[in-house]
């Protein structure tokens, strides 16, 4: 019984997985305020002899901050306020020099909302 149990548990928690990276409202709000211009949800190692991307994909954001307490705070500034050129840690890994703020496209709690999901997205 317990070995049904914890079968029951894994498929709901890969279901769980896979309906995190699908989630609509969030693809949605990314959409309309324009962060898939320069964001993939997804990473693409296929792509890596490819042209570079203008921001890193959100997967790769999510693994680079996994484990980091103040990730939702890091990400939520540099969402709100944008990034510093002069000190991009994704240098070399994309082709854009900084983030601008994104204050005129989203909410604070809309920013807040997608720095959460983002960083659920980690393979």
């Amino acid at each position: 019984m317990s070995a049904a149990i914890l079968t029951v548990l894994s498929l709901g928690a890969a279901a769980a997985g896979t309906a995190t990276a699908d989630n609509q409202a969030m693809v949605s709000l990314a959409t309309h305020s324009g962060c898939l211009t320069c964001h993939s949800v997804n990473s693409d190692p296929s792509s890596a002899g490819a042209t570079k991307p203008v921001g890193p994909a959100w997967q790769d954001v999510a693994a680079k901050y996994k484990g980091r307490k103040d990730a939702r705070k890091v990400l939520l500034a540099t969402v709100m306020n944008g990034s510093n050129p002069y000190a991009s840690h994704w240098k070399g890994k994309v082709s854009g020099l900084a983030m601008p703020p994104n204050a005129v496209a989203v909410t604070k709690a809309q920013a807040r909302e997608l720095v959460s999901w983002i960083l659920t997205l980690d393979n």
